[in-house]
Formats: structure tokens, C-alpha cells, sequence
């Protein structure tokens, strides 16, 4: 059996308020995550789904606890983990061509190497004939695809996604979830995904990680049993539905409401 890609050993990070009181924002989280898996992080608001997801990508620390990737500790960020934000990060002022290759150039890959990558991933993403177009002409759901294409581009191996369509209309973000998943089927890279879409987290991963609040640290984790490749037909299925239930529950334990 591979050695885990990700390991959290007992980790909480405590952020202090403005009034020195200390917040606890994770709470002793201890989280295997295997070579190629597909993790989807849930939880209600606050509940240190995105903290969790900053402090595997150096860009936080913990209070407590030790995380390491390819057995090596994380302290600070690394090409290893490339990361995708709920808002828009691509850079304005360069083509979508330019925004997807600017990784590998960045890295001393040959321009025609870098423009051949960016290219590749340009047409995994359903982005072909927009190559010389600016952020400005693109609509959000066409930004976002610029944004993925980008990430695979750098050749992380560990993508870590904040919500990454949370702002997108429903028929954008389903055409962009069969996207991710293609992508994924062919690059087959570790995948850790914050959203607060149960359906998301059923279509797209191979584990669901729910965390709780009070404390703020892994409720459950739950594996998904539906096979691969997926597509959106997975949603009219009674196993689906009753998986999406089932969660909803265990984030709302008080709400008689079926969600």
C-alpha cells in the first residue's frame, strides 16, 4: 500500500482576536490523504474548512500539530501545491495563452514547451479559440476555467481548491465540475476541495471529509462508492440523494428540514 501524499498529525491553529481573546479556528485534526485521491472538505461556515486547506499550503501555520507531504514537514508554501481561490486570480493584463503558461515559463521551461502545455490544458478546459483573449472579454465561469488550466499547468502535485465555483451560477458551475472531473480522470493529481455544495463534494470526490464546529475539527469522513468516470446523471440516482441526506443531517443536526 503507497505511503499517504498528505499527513495531519493532531493539528489546531488559534488565531487571537482583536480583544486578545483566542479563537480556535482547527482543532486537533488528524487526516490521512492518499496518493491520487480526491478529498472533499464540508462543513458549515466557520467551521475551518478554508483554514484547514491554507495551513496544507504554507501560507498558514499551525498552533499545534505538524502537517507533511511526501513525509517532508510543511513550512511555507511550495510548488508541490498549487492552489485555486473562490475569487478570481488571474493576472488581468496577459491573454488567456499567457495567464495559463506564465507557470512553466516561470519555472525555465522552453517557450514552446510552455506554449505547448499551455495549450494542452487551454483545451481540457473547453478554452480553445479564446487562447489571445484578455480576462476582461472572458465571462466569471470562462475566468475560472483560466484559473484550473493555470493550476495543472504549474504541474502541482497536490491542487488545493477553496471554493473555487462557489460564486458561479448553478449550469456553469455543473459544466465546470464535468471539466474538473475529466481533467482529474486524465492527470489523476491529489485533490483537497472546500465547497459547501453537498451535491459538489458526492459528484466529484473520493472521501468527504465533514468537519463540526465546537470544536472545529473532523466530524466524520465518509467514502463515496460511486464508480468512475462520472457525469451529472449520478444526481437522479436514490443512493446519491440518500448520501446527500445523510449529510445534510449530520451538518444540521437540529433542522428537521431534509435540505
Amino acid at each position: 500500500m503507497p505511503e499517504p501524499k498528505i499527513v495531519l498529525s493532531d493539528v489546531s491553529k488559534i488565531f487571537a482576536s482583536g480583544k486578545g481573546t483566542l479563537v480556535p479556528a482547527v482543532e486537533h485534526v488528524s487526516l490521512d490523504v492518499m496518493p491520487e485521491e480526491f478529498i472533499c472538505i464540508v462543513g458549515t461556515s466557520g467551521c475551518g474548512k478554508s483554514t484547514l486547506l491554507y495551513l496544507i499550503a504554507g501560507l498558514s501555520f499551525p498552533t499545534e500539530g505538524q502537517i507533511r507531504m511526501d513525509g517532508r514537514e510543511v513550512t511555507g508554501p511550495s510548488a508541490k501545491a498549487g492552489m485555486v481561490f473562490q475569487g478570481d486570480s488571474v493576472f488581468p493584463w496577459l491573454s488567456v495563452r499567457k495567464n495559463v503558461q506564465f507557470g512553466p515559463e516561470l519555472r525555465g521551461v522552453d517557450r514552446r514547451e510552455a506554449r505547448q502545455i499551455g495549450q494542452q490544458y487551454i483545451d481540457l478546459v473547453g478554452l480553445t479559440g479564446f487562447e489571445d483573449l484578455l480576462p476582461k472579454e472572458l465571462s466569471g465561469g470562462m475566468k475560472k476555467r483560466v484559473d484550473v488550466a493555470r493550476a495543472f499547468a504549474n504541474d502541482p502535485d497536490v491542487l488545493l481548491m477553496d471554493e473555487p465555483f462557489g460564486a458561479l451560477d448553478a449550469m456553469t458551475k455543473e459544466r465546470l465540475q464535468i471539466e474538473l472531473l475529466k481533467i482529474w480522470e486524465h492527470e489523476r493529481k491529489t485533490v483537497l476541495f472546500v465547497t459547501h455544495d453537498l451535491e459538489e463534494a458526492l459528484v466529484l470526490s473520493t472521501r468527504i471529509v465533514v468537519m463540526g464546529r465546537a470544536p472545529n475539527t473532523i466530524q466524520t469522513i465518509i467514502d463515496v462508492p460511486f464508480g468512475r468516470p462520472r457525469d451529472l446523471l449520478l444526481k437522479t440516482s436514490a443512493e446519491f440523494q440518500e448520501m446527500r441526506r445523510t449529510l445534510w443531517q449530520m451538518l444540521h443536526p437540529r433542522d428537521p428540514a431534509s435540505g
